[in-house]
Formats: structure tokens, sequence, C-alpha cells
């Protein structure tokens, strides 16, 4: 039962340690051109470079600080569950990795809504 155990926390750290990785990589810049395979990639981030380097910038801290909060949370909850059974830990892996994909996925709100309070609809910084 151990061995399950330590495999589903490595799963589960996975995805925090993914968090902090990108996020450190996109608040240094990330991908330098707009293009729609790699990076934040939404109607409005590719509108132009400028909005592309501000959503990377924003969403890379979002993705930093949760991640970070993410691995905390990850630890301490799959403590819990250390020495029960494989159905017991099984079942609070996949909600702590449901959390954290809430999470991973909910970045994207705050970074569309920054992204329309900075630009307007043409891509353009709005005046102060």
């Amino acid at each position: 039962m151990v061995w399950f155990w330590i495999f589903m926390m490595v799963m589960n750290l996975l995805v925090s340690f993914t968090m902090i990785g990108f996020g450190k990589y996109f608040i240094k810049g990330g991908p330098k051109d707009v293009n729609g395979v790699f990076g934040y990639r939404t109607s409005m981030s590719m509108k132009n470079k400028e909005t592309w380097d501000f959503a990377h910038r924003y969403f890379g801290r979002l993705w930093l600080v949760s991640g970070t909060i993410m691995l905390i949370f990850s630890i301490i909850a799959m403590c819990f569950v250390i020495g029960k059974e494989i159905d017991v830990i099984g079942t609070f892996g996949a909600i702590v990795c449901g959390v954290q994909l809430v999470f991973l996925v909910g970045s994207i709100f705050p970074t569309e809504i920054a992204l329309k309070k900075e630009f307007d609809k043409q891509g353009n910084r709005k005046e102060a």
C-alpha cells in the first residue's frame, strides 16, 4: 500500500511542479512570438505582442503562486492517508488532483479579466 501512496503523491506533485515550472517560464517572458502552438493562447492574448507578453506575465504569476500553494496543500493532504487502504488513497488522491485542476484551469478567468481591463477589443492598451 505504501507504493500506491507514493505513486499518488508523485502524480499530485506533478501538477504543482508543472504550474510552478511553467509559471516561472511565463514570468520570464514565455514564448517569444505569438503562436497557436505553445503558450497562453486565447483570442485576446494573441491580438499582438503586447497582449501576448502581458498575458504570459500575469498568467505566470498566477501559476507560480497557485502551484506553490497547491504543492503545500497536496503534501499536507496526502499525509492524512498514509497507511490507508488503496481505495481511500486513490479516492483522496483523485480529489486532491481535481482541486489542483480547478486552480490550473481556473487561472484563465482572472487572466482574461486583467487583459480586458488593460486592453481594448483590438488589443490596444487603454488610456489611464
